[in-house]
This record gives structure tokens, sequence and C-alpha cells, in this order.
């Protein structure tokens, strides 16, 4: 009969050393690690109508390949600048991150190194991991099984929410840029691996493919933040799952479409490599990978120029791929996309 324990006093030690990682000198956390909750004090000046923005998200399948090859910060910052991208793109301002480690036995320099990880990422986004939970599950998971998944708050006045409903005729769609493949279709990714080994040996842009295949997901916050003031970003729609067409639709008035062009679509050579590995169809790619495109923002014509120059400043690729029309909230495509 198979043996399950936990080890308490080995929990014990993992949250001492967390609540080092987790000290922070920010006033508006009012208590710290061990508290059965979080305090936030929520300073609401200059806001007029404050409205809370909430969002849970987990890294998926990716995570796997992460604890495979000990990649394990990299999985903790894509799963936060994930979560943080889908809080911003409502024009919010993210405040505080939970987080929940779960395994099947656990193993305090791993957790610690989550814990580090996650709290930097968070840093990096311009906000702070409050805690969470640490749950063992021996018997429910494999002991070296991790399974992370994290929630944020973010603020935003209802006047200034970005939601997609400035969307007018006559708008511009722009990519910002994705970094890679970002956290969707990785079990495609790892169905790929597994059926053709010799992709490993491979090389993208310089790198191994390993690091092309785990390169975290880009964080758009830091950019996306100094065009909020300006009221010029009609609508924001992160490209995850579904690709360009059932991410962009989403926040597409009623009686409006957005028509992208895919010959104008940069696409990232790591995509070019699955492709062919997978001897996938465009439509296929389109649906399951970003293919570059990491948000997609519509703007006024007149708006395009600055928030071109915009990026350019913060290193984000950003160009055109499409416009506004009437019709049905449907992304429609045209021409073809360039895999030279």
């Amino acid at each position: 009969m198979a043996h399950y324990e936990v080890d308490i006093d080995l929990a014990n030690q993992a949250k001492k050393e967390m609540a080092a990682i987790l000290d922070t000198d920010n006033r508006q956390l009012l208590n710290g690690v061990g508290a059965f909750s979080s305090l936030y004090h929520l300073d609401l000046s200059g806001y007029q109508d404050p409205v809370l923005v909430l969002k849970t998200e987990e890294p998926g399948s990716k995570q796997l390949l992460a604890m495979q090859y000990d990649r394990i910060e990299g999985v903790c910052h894509d799963m936060i600048n994930h979560l943080v991208n889908d809080c911003v793109v409502m024009g919010a301002k993210p405040l505080t991150v939970q987080d929940a480690i779960i395994c099947g036995k656990l193993d305090k320099q791993i957790i610690t190194r989550i814990v580090k990880a996650l709290s930097s990422a968070c840093k990096e986004n311009h906000c702070i991991l409050t805690g969470g939970e640490t749950s063992e599950q021996p018997g429910v998971l494999g002991e070296k099984t991790y399974i992370l998944t994290s929630s944020i708050v973010g603020i935003v006045d209802r006047r200034d929410i970005i939601d997609g409903s400035a969307i007018r005729e006559g708008d511009i769609v722009l990519s910002l840029g994705s970094n890679g493949i970002h956290t969707n279709g990785y079990t495609l990714v790892r169905a790929l691996l597994q059926a053709h080994p010799e992709l490993m040996e491979k090389e993208v842009d310089g790198q191994p493919l390993l690091d092309a295949v785990l390169k975290p997901h880009r964080a758009y916050y830091p950019l996306l933040e100094g065009l909020f003031p300006q009221h010029i970003l009609h609508g924001l729609a992160h490209i995850t799952g579904g690709g360009i067409r059932e991410n962009l639709n989403r926040i597409l008035p009623q009686s409006l479409d957005a028509e992208i062009d895919l010959s104008s679509y940069s696409v990232p050579a790591i995509f070019k490599i699955l492709r062919d590995a997978g001897g996938l169809s465009d439509a296929e790619m389109l649906r399951t990978f970003n293919l570059g495109v990491g948000i997609a923002a519509v703007v006024a014509p007149e708006d395009v120029e600055p928030v071109v120059e915009h990026c350019k400043q913060h290193g984000v690729p950003c160009v055109p791929i499409g416009h506004i029309t009437s019709g049905n909230q449907t992304v429609r495509l045209k021409n073809q996309l360039s895999w030279d």
C-alpha cells in the first residue's frame, strides 16, 4: 500500500523563506505571509468612479516543458505576464497578484525558486505578489509534478475602460509584436517535439530551439501604461488561443468588422519551423498561435504614428495589419501569410 505523508515542518520552513522573498516596503500591503488573508489598502485618490479588474490564469502545458528542462523561472514569468496582459488590455493598472502552487511533494528549493520568479515578474509589471497558497497533495499528483495558477486585481476609472466600445469604422488595427509563441499552442508544440526529436538540434535566430520555445511571454504593461493617459487606444485584444480571429472579434462592436491583411505579418522564424515539422495548414497555424501578433491595438488613423513611435522606444515592433469596416463583429482575413 502506498504511504502518503505531508511534511508540515518542511512546509513551514518554505513559508519562512517565502515571507522573506515577499517582504516589501509597499505601504498598501498591511500584513505579510502567515495571515489567513492578505490585507491591501486600496488608494482611490485620483479615481472618480473606480472599477476593479479581476482575472485568473495558468501557464497551460508549457509548464510541463519548463519543468522537464528546468526552466522554472521562465514559466513563472510566462504566467504573470499573460495574467497582467489580460488585465491591462482593459485599460487597467495592475495592483496585486495571488498565486497557487500545487505539487505532489514539496521541494523547498523549487518552491523558493518559483516564488522568487513570480515576485520578480510582478515587480517588472509594476504590481506586487501579496501571497497565495502552496498545497502539497501526495497521491493526487506525482512527486515531481507542479501546477501553477495565479489571480490578479487591477483598477481602472470607469471613464478610462478600454473595451472596444470606442472603435469606429476607418480605425486602424496595429500589431504589437510578440516575442515568440508566448503561452498558447504548447500541446501541439510538445507533440511535435515528441514526434520529431531532431527539432531540438535546430537553431532559431542564432539560439537553440529550446530557448525559442521556452522564451517567456512578453509583458506589455510597461509599454501600454504610457499610452493610457493619452486616451488614443480604442481597443486592445490579447492574441492568445484562437489566434487573431477569435480574440480581436471579442472587442469589436456588433456593427463592425476587422479586415486583417495577412501579407503584412512578420512571422517569427519559430512558427515556420513548427509549421514545416507538423505539415500544418495556414488556417491551423492562425487558430493555434499568435504568429507574431502579441496584442492587436485599434486606433484612429491620426494616432497610428505616435503609437508606432512609442512602441519603437520600448523595443516592441508595431505595424499596421488591418482596418475596421462595417459588418457584424467578424474578423476577415485577406491575402496570404509570408513564410519567407
